[in-house]
């Protein structure tokens, strides 16, 4: 990722206006509609899938698996929804193969797991990784051992080239793995912007986002309900912020309250669209408001878990549904606990229009922690007898490192590396007794006084096809 860091005035409302120019009139754009739309019920035989929320899955299709030796398992007593009665299980490298026709853009790639038991095997046992067009996304990968499923694993990756491959791997461990359902979506052109603000106090700006991969970490609608792939243009899970919001006490929950809007969102062209946040984002929110003639002392913050040693990019969204008249709200936000916007004012933001969405992304530094804190609180220019702050929603993505992995000091090469070293250890011996059987058995036509044809073996044996141990000898029909 490029590390270019370009230094701007501390007046940040005039930083976000030049970012996020936006017009008077609402956006007449029409329905996302995604040039690539790929959705994969893998392992299943059935032609089309419904999902719980309506969309349509296809079969594992051999056009898009380009592998062999996969084995197709089928229970329909693990999950109400029928995209989750299948998977695909393999116990050597396999390979997904989409067509891409929207190049150069961002892809939502969603992988999802959920446990299967067939014929008495365990497949949550199973452990692999996940390469994408070099990007490692998975590395020893199992699904967690709980009650909430089905799991998600939701990425973001740039793609430059013609096929995105997605390559499932068994680690060396349980030597087999699974999936049971794929989605690969072209993304808006505006959900990644290429600049984002740094995690510091000095208004810098940091740029390069555009070649970026993230991995989807938290996703929350603050102060409102969860919202369903249904009821998102993007077909994602917002849920809501009860396990995240801190409180110190009763006086702090009264100052939070979450409130709804039941009018219209404006979106504006050049602003946040539906694609960056959805209406059932921007229509709730949780605020400080003031106390009689009093402005509260308190932040209203919240706390997130996050693996240390990465970059996150933390998206904020506002839209101001509060305030009664423009120019009455002004508050500070807070990352870590330092300042990272002095009196945000949304209706400068916004081109002086309530209830018009507008969002702000940090990219934030947690090389040391594994708790990210993000508030928001009054400011020296809040006004008594007025709302003074406000939060409609937060994600946070976990973003690559500079060896395009999502999971560790490690690359996809030296993952194939490892996976090509240990089973040429176990093609070489099956080669060498091949050999000597080959050898005895001369030995003992010559002895006959007989002659002994042959032909020459194949020396350019592909990783797909050396054979191993079969995992799944118990699991076949």
């Amino acid at each position: 990722m490029a590390s270019h860091i370009i230094t701007m005035t501390k007046f940040f409302s005039l930083l976000i206006f030049s970012l996020y120019i936006s017009l008077s009139l609402p956006s007449l754009a029409s329905a996302f509609s995604p040039t690539d739309h790929y959705l994969i019920n893998c392992g299943s035989r059935a032609a089309e899938t419904l999902d719980s929320d309506h969309r349509v899955f296809t079969g594992d299709e051999r056009r898009f698996l380009t592998s062999t030796g996969t084995i197709q398992l089928e229970n329909a007593a693990v999950s109400s929804s029928e995209l989750y009665h299948t998977a695909t299980a393999f116990n050597r490298p396999t390979r997904y193969a989409f067509p891409i026709r929207d190049l150069g853009i961002h892809h939502l790639v969603r992988l999802h797991f959920h446990p299967i038991y067939y014929r008495y095997n365990n497949l949550i046992e199973a452990e692999f990784h996940v390469i994408a067009n070099g990007f490692l996304l998975l590395r020893n990968f199992r699904v967690p051992n709980s009650d909430d499923f089905p799991m998600i694993k939701e990425f973001v990756i740039p793609i430059d080239s013609e096929k995105l491959e997605i390559t499932f791997l068994p680690s060396e461990k349980s030597k087999y793995g699974v999936v049971n359902a794929i989605e690969v979506i072209s993304a808006p052109k505006d959900l990644i912007g290429d600049v984002a603000y740094v995690d510091s106090e000095s208004s810098e700006m940091i740029n390069g986002l555009l070649k970026t991969g993230f991995e989807t970490v938290h996703r929350v609608n603050v102060g409102g309900f969860k919202v369903t792939p249904f009821n998102d243009s993007l077909w994602r899970t917002w849920v809501t912020d009860d396990a995240y919001l801190k409180s110190s006490g009763d006086d702090d929950s009264k100052n939070m309250e979450p409130i709804h809007f039941g009018g219209r969102i404006k979106y504006q062209i050049g602003g946040a669209s539906r694609e960056v946040g959805p209406d059932n984002v921007y229509n709730t929110a949780r605020v400080i408001k003031s106390v009689n003639n009093s402005i509260p002392n308190t932040n209203m913050t919240f706390v997130f878990a996050v693996e240390k040693g990465h970059n996150y990019l933390v998206r904020l969204h506002f839209c101001d549904i509060a305030s009664v008249a423009l120019g009455m709200l002004y508050f500070n936000v807070y990352m870590n606990g330092n300042l990272a916007f002095e009196n945000l004012d949304l209706t400068y933001a916004t081109n002086s229009l309530l209830a018009s969405p507008f969002y702000a992304d940090l990219l934030v530094n947690m090389q040391d922690s594994e708790v990210l804190v993000v508030s928001v609180g009054p400011s020296n220019m809040s006004l008594p007898r007025a709302v003074d702050a406000i939060l409609n929603g937060v994600e946070i993505w976990k973003t690559n490192n500079s060896m395009g992995s999502f999971d560790g000091e490690v690359c996809a090469e030296s993952v194939w590396r490892v996976w090509r070293k240990e089973h040429v250890n176990v093609l070489l011996p099956l080669v060498a007794g091949v050999f000597l059987l080959l050898s005895a058995a001369m030995f003992i036509q010559k002895r006959r006084g007989g002659s002994v044809p042959w032909s020459r073996l194949p020396v350019d044996v592909s990783e797909d096809n050396l054979k191993f141990g079969n995992q799944f000898s118990s699991l076949k029909a």
